[in-house]
């Protein structure tokens, strides 16, 4: 709020800096973004200032009396400064948290934001779970259960000896707040009772197997030939 009041009236905070206020992303640990309605201000020590010619009614909200640009908005103007996978990640963030809609995302210009916007494959549960055994043996891994019961819930892969969890996640099972909430009490209960929780997405199943197979990899050593 200091940074928004030393740059004057119309003044949002913006990039960086309201991606954290948002939970899009971490805390930035740079200066403090802020946007400007025209040339009236310049970037000072520990405030970067950046100016429109927009009128900032049509991109500000106000979120914990901060008033700031909105989520998309915020989306936009992060999306040349993170690496693709970064992006990806508070675009999906983003959504999770419910604070942007896909038809909100797809109005905004950009190729980083339309790259990080591709529809997750059309796998079924089922099918997801099946490519996932499918790499597991291929890379000679040792083979999991499935479906089993741990510490009261159902866990899509166990690894027992191992104490590993893997569970495959669908955007469309996990949007919502509630959604989002309930997963991590899961994960917590799990871990509290000595398992390892990593959760891998039905994107990542069907289009980096490489990297799924890598992370596995790191946590499990390979069955003997």
């Amino acid at each position: 709020m200091a940074a928004v009041l030393a740059c004057g009236g119309r003044t949002l905070l913006s990039h960086h800096s309201a991606a954290a206020v948002w939970s899009i992303r971490l805390p930035h640990g740079g200066d403090i973004h802020v946007t400007v309605a025209g040339d009236t201000s310049r970037s000072r020590a520990g405030i970067r200032v950046h100016q429109t010619t927009q009128s900032l009614s049509l991109v500000a909200a106000v979120h914990d009396g901060l008033p700031l640009t909105t989520p998309a908005r915020t989306l936009h103007d992060i999306a040349t400064l993170l690496p693709q996978h970064q992006l990806d990640r508070a675009v999906e963030e983003a959504q999770v948290l419910r604070l942007v809609t896909l038809e909100e995302l797809e109005q905004l210009p950009g190729r980083a934001l339309k790259r990080a916007l591709h529809t997750e494959p059309s796998l079924t549960r089922s099918e997801a779970e099946r490519r996932l055994l499918d790499l597991v043996r291929a890379a000679r891994l040792p083979r999991p259960e499935t479906n089993v019961r741990v510490a009261g819930y159902e866990v899509d892969f166990l690894w027992r000896s191992h104490r590993l969890v893997v569970e495959v996640d669908g955007f469309a099972y996990h949007a919502t707040r509630t959604a989002f909430e309930r997963d991590r009490a899961r994960d917590a209960t799990l871990q509290a009772a000595g398992y390892r929780v990593i959760r891998l997405t039905w994107r990542q199943i069907a289009e980096e197997p490489h990297a799924v197979v890598a992370r596995l990899a790191s946590l499990l050593p390979p069955c003997a030939a």
